[in-house]
């Protein structure tokens, strides 16, 4: 039986079994746990492994590559500085981007990138994992091109580039960068172990990310299968997953670790992704510090996009930064404000405003799942029974 450590409140240790269930029959390798209730740490555990040989146990201070849920930490950058008065979800990027408006896109507004609505859901022009970390490069071609679809009709995933065009805003307003604000506005303040860039003298507290099968390969068919079922056409999807292909590998590199990329090079674990959003679910403030308003909190459940995804193939539901409940995802409660978001291969962040709650749940061997698994349900769950 694997140890598990940390600490939780006794009425949680349904999540602590429901740990102990995922390494006994999903073959968990090393995960972290986190629940907030009412701004307060109720769950904070950790197990396992930084590595598959299982050397190394997995420790307080470890962190890992949690891909898209890297795109929580980018919303709620924009949505402090919306909070501020700084950005405007509701005005065109080309206000604060100049050279955004090119080729049709002067009427995109910055909710369109939060919500996966703009229609540039990925690169028109062939670049490397490499070339995605350069900035101005990277940036500069989503400044030209046009979009793929009507922007505001429908939400294509914005895989890989979302945290680019949000970042380039947040940029233009602030004169930092996304990774930088965030630091120093957020997670500093909150005395949070989540970085969007990494030092070197960090690295050696990560545990690198496992793909089960060493390459994407898997994932593609999943793609083919959903075309297969939906009926729709793979164009866009194809332009948004190809290019660059996904490589999980890449988050094993120095030049990965160290770029900014706020879609999806975001590192951390559950205790650090909790601290942050429970923001959400605690109005606005965590660790005495106010950050975010009710009315900024309302934003994020204002919906955007309602249907099957252009990119993902499945039915998402879209709010302003964040994912709303859908049949899709049972764990989810689907009444009242609940919103959420995960990453590739498996983790998994919710917060549930009229519960005040945030879950979190961050690992390291992935599965082949865009959005969720059975591991981060099971979590969800056995939290949620602790309040019956």
């Amino acid at each position: 039986m694997i140890e598990i450590s940390g600490h939780y409140e006794d009425r949680f240790s349904g999540v602590v079994d429901a740990m102990q269930a995922n390494f006994e029959n999903h073959g968990e390798v090393g995960a972290s746990v986190a629940v907030v209730h009412e701004g307060e740490m109720v769950v904070d555990i950790w197990a396992g492994h930084t590595s598959a040989e299982k050397t190394e146990t997995w420790q307080e201070d470890t962190i890992v590559n949690v891909w898209s849920t890297t795109k929580t930490m980018m919303a709620i950058t924009a949505l402090v500085l919306a909070d501020r008065g700084e950005l405007d979800m509701f005005r065109p990027v080309a206000d604060y981007w100049p050279e955004f408006a090119a080729n049709g896109k002067e009427e995109i507004e910055v909710r369109h990138l939060m919500s996966h609505t703009s229609g540039i859901s990925g690169w028109a022009e062939p670049l490397t994992m490499q070339e995605v970390c350069d900035w101005e490069k990277s940036t500069a071609m989503l400044a030209t091109q046009e979009p793929w679809w009507e922007p505001g009709t429908a939400s294509g995933y914005h895989m890989l580039n979302q945290g680019h065009l949000v970042g380039e805003v947040v940029r233009r307003v602030t004169g930092q960068s996304l990774g930088t604000f965030f630091a120093q506005e957020i997670a500093s303040p909150l005395n949070a172990d989540f970085h969007i860039g990494l030092s070197e003298d960090e690295f050696h507290r990560i545990s690198n990310v496992m793909y089960p099968s060493g390459d994407s390969t898997d994932q593609l068919e999943l793609f083919r299968e959903a075309v297969e079922v939906h009926k729709m056409n793979p164009e866009v999807a194809m332009k948004t997953f190809m290019n660059p292909a996904p490589d999980a590998n890449s988050a094993w590199t120095d030049w990965w670790r160290k770029a900014e990329v706020p879609a999806a090079n975001g590192h951390g674990n559950a205790r650090s992704v909790a601290a942050i959003q429970g923001l959400i679910s605690n109005g606005g403030e965590m660790n005495g510090k106010k950050l975010l308003s009710d009315e900024t909190i309302d934003l994020i459940f204002q919906e955007q996009s309602n249907g099957i995804d252009l990119v993902l193939f499945t039915p998402l539901r879209f709010g302003i930064g964040y994912g709303l409940p859908v049949d899709d995802f049972p764990f989810l409660r689907k009444d009242g404000r609940v919103c959420f978001w995960g990453g590739w291969g498996g983790s998994l962040i919710i917060n549930d405003v009229d519960n005040n709650l945030t879950i979190s749940y961050m690992m390291n061997r992935m599965l082949t799942s865009v959005m969720g698994d059975e591991r981060g349900a099971a979590i969800v769950e056995a939290t949620y029974k602790a309040f019956e």
